[in-house]
C-alpha cells in the first residue's frame, strides 16, 4: 500500500498515512481536527542503469544479416537470443 503525506492547514502538522489506491483522501487532522491537504512528495521508486534504449535501440539501425541472403529470422543471431 502506498504512503501519502498530508499537512494540516490549521496547525501545520505534517503526517503520513498508509492508504489503498481506492481509499478516499483524508480530510481531517488527527491532532486538531482541522482541514488537511494531500502533499506531493518524492517517490522511493527510481530507474537506474542504461535500460533498453542504451542497449542497442538508441543508435543506428543494424541491418539483418539474413536479409541479404533471402533467409528468414531463423538464421539471425539476434533471434537466437529471444
Amino acid at each position: 500500500m502506498p504512503m501519502y503525506e498530508y499537512q494540516c492547514k490549521d496547525c501545520g502538522l505534517v503526517f503520513e498515512a498508509r492508504q489503498k489506491f481506492s481509499d478516499a483522501p483524508l480530510t481531517e487532522c488527527r491532532e486538531c481536527g482541522g482541514v488537511v491537504a494531500k502533499l506531493i512528495s518524492q517517490t522511493g521508486f527510481a530507474l537506474k542503469g542504461g535500460g533498453w534504449y542504451d542497449q542497442g535501440y538508441g543508435g543506428k539501425p543494424v541491418a539483418c544479416p539474413s536479409a541479404d541472403s533471402g533467409g528468414g529470422c531463423a538464421g539471425c543471431p539476434k533471434a537466437a537470443n529471444e
